[in-house]
């Protein structure tokens, strides 16, 4: 929950300077909803940012009807979105979301066209329990469950919760074990899992990001407040492998 009309296109201006000298990777920004169309706006300002693809925060698992405050797929799709975030860490502390329902939340999103970012991770009570593994293969189950052959079409990040916003962040080999599994899963799912992309989400900032992006199941990142930092998420954009 950051920004402001005028910090949004110091952001996006900043972006476009250094994204007119091309970029390696797909790069997308998720922005909350009410600026969703200050960001098309913008875009259509800078010729740099035409492979810009947006995405939102958050979606409803309902279609429309009497669900005050939520904002459904359609309307996101509507508004040009190509992806939305569902089961965020925060979306699951905060707000109660459980397994079931993030499911639901993709589901709602593919229906739409809308590609799901769907997040998994554990707490650091989880991981020192030794739970790991199985915390993020039945988060991950769950969507798979709820969504069958439309599986494909996702995009997964792990987060671990304990490296959100408090600087620690995984190890590259412990990132990429925990996507190794998650690669597992999937393949067990569908013979299209080569399809998808699994992101890594635990504080991915400019001076960790191309040795996590080097280890062979993290795809991408999905970045947090380093993302707030026109130079630094310039800086993990061109970290990402050819």
């Amino acid at each position: 929950m950051n920004g402001s009309m005028a910090a949004n296109e110091e952001l996006l201006a900043a972006l476009a300077a250094g994204l007119a000298q091309g970029q390696a990777c797909e790069v997308a920004v998720c922005v909350p909803s009410p600026y969703l169309m200050q960001l098309h706006s913008l875009k259509s300002n800078y010729p740099a940012l035409s492979a810009l693809d947006v995405g939102a925060q958050d979606v409803s698992a309902q279609g429309s009807g009497a669900y005050t405050g939520e904002v459904s797929a359609a309307m996101l799709k509507e508004l040009g979105c190509r992806y939305a975030i569902v089961g965020h860490s925060e979306r699951r502390q905060y707000h109660a979301e459980t397994d079931a329902l993030v499911a639901e939340k993709a589901r709602a999103a593919l229906a739409a066209g809308i590609t799901p970012i769907v997040c998994v991770g554990e707490t650091l009570a989880e991981r020192e329990a030794g739970r790991t593994e199985e915390v993020v293969k039945r988060q991950l189950a769950a969507v798979i469950h709820a969504n069958g052959h439309c599986i494909s079409e996702v995009v997964v990040a792990y987060e671990p919760v304990w490296a959100i916003g408090t600087g620690k962040t995984a190890s590259p080999e412990e990132a990429q074990a925990v996507h190794a599994v998650l690669r597992g899963q999937l393949k067990a799912a569908t013979d299209q899992s080569s399809r998808i992309k699994i992101l890594y989400g635990g504080s991915m900032n400019a001076a960790n990001a191309a040795t996590l992006l080097a280890q062979p199941d993290i795809d991408g990142g999905l970045i947090g407040g380093a993302s707030l930092k026109a130079l630094d998420f310039l800086k993990i954009i061109a970290s990402a492998p050819v």
